[in-house]
């Protein structure tokens, strides 16, 4: 089967398209699902450069979306069928073929796309954890969040949910972002430079704490929702209310340099490094979290943006594409 490879780690051009990688088995209690797209995502980027470390070699991708091709007798017995639409996350979605296990499987309603569908899986289930559970429930309604870079993938995602949820949402994105970020319905919208040569939003072009002090009556965000990185820690903890939380989930500009807890101190703040896996430990949690998403969809509460679809023989490009900062919204591949 085709299939985009790493089998050394390093940059975009270490992301092969081969043709003859072999297609996966049917174990028990799995099925088969024939891709139509795979989403592209930053952790993607991480596993290809070895940040996050992986045995090679190996397919690259964690998020799919397709068409069941053969079924299980366990999975079988649990009523899927082949035919189904499905999306799900597993490792290894960047290929013609998946095999996933039956527990993963999330029925696709009708009326819902397959590139909506397949962008809802890593990014809105991030989303939905972000601005619901993990905060631990240090902001109630009408209080404030801090989300930053509601022009890309998941914190579009993030923002909209954030605001059915009764929140009170400023939004950071860079200049060439800003179309797409004035409709996803923030309370308040900082919007920075862009750094020259790139589609990144500058943080040092805007005083962002001085901006959201002003806009909370000096109260601060009683949680912050940061993917950046690097180039945001300090932003985001000296925005924080007292008692609130900084919740750093990506590595965008870079990974956040070890710091000190005691720096937590001065607003007896909280800090927590989520990732998704722990946020769908079982089918149910999954379920709850997925048919939230579908329903706010279909009912037109929720929004998805798919930017960009690239082919899979041009694997490379997507990853590069991501990485410059220049996606507006879900990029995916197209799998034929």
């Amino acid at each position: 089967m085709k299939a985009a490879v790493i089998r050394e780690t390093g940059d975009a051009h270490a992301l092969k398209v081969e043709s003859d990688f072999p297609t996966p088995k049917l174990n028990p209690g799995q099925v088969i699902v024939k891709n139509e797209f795979a989403g592209i995502n930053f952790i993607d980027t991480y596993h290809r450069k070895g940040l996050y470390p992986r045995d090679v070699p190996f397919v690259g991708g964690q998020e799919g979306g397709g068409t069941v091709a053969a079924v299980s007798e366990e999975a079988a017995a649990e009523g899927i069928k082949v035919g189904d639409r499905v999306a799900y996350s597993v490792l290894g979605t960047y290929s013609q073929y998946t095999a996933v296990p039956s527990e993963k499987i999330l029925p696709v309603p009708e009326g819902v796309g397959m590139d909506v569908a397949t962008s809802c899986i890593v990014q809105g289930l991030t989303a939905h954890y972000l601005t619901s559970t993990c905060h631990a429930d240090l902001i109630k309604e009408n209080e404030w969040m801090l989300i930053h870079g509601v022009g890309g993938g998941t914190c579009q995602w993030a923002a909209q949910m954030a605001k059915i949820r009764g929140y009170k949402v400023i939004g950071t994105c860079s200049k060439g972002k800003m179309d797409i970020a004035k409709k996803l319905g923030c309370d308040d919208l900082i919007v920075l430079d862009e750094v020259e040569g790139t589609s990144y939003e500058d943080y040092e072009s805007v005083n962002i704490v001085e901006r959201v002090m002003e806009v909370t009556d000096g109260i601060g965000c009683k949680a912050v929702v940061d993917g950046i990185g690097k180039s945001t820690v300090d932003i985001s903890i000296a925005a924080l209310a007292r008692r609130g939380i900084f919740i750093s989930f990506g590595n965008a500009s870079g990974a956040v340099p070890a710091f000190p807890v005691l720096r937590l101190i001065a607003k007896s703040a909280y800090a927590t490094r989520p990732k998704l896996l722990d946020y769908i430990t079982n089918r149910e949690e999954l379920l709850m979290r997925s048919n939230e998403i579908f329903g706010w969809l279909m009912d037109g509460k929720l929004n998805v943006s798919v930017d960009k679809i690239f082919p899979l023989k041009e694997a490379a490009e997507g990853h590069l594409y991501l990485e410059a900062g220049k996606s507006k919204g879900k990029v995916l591949y197209k799998i034929e």
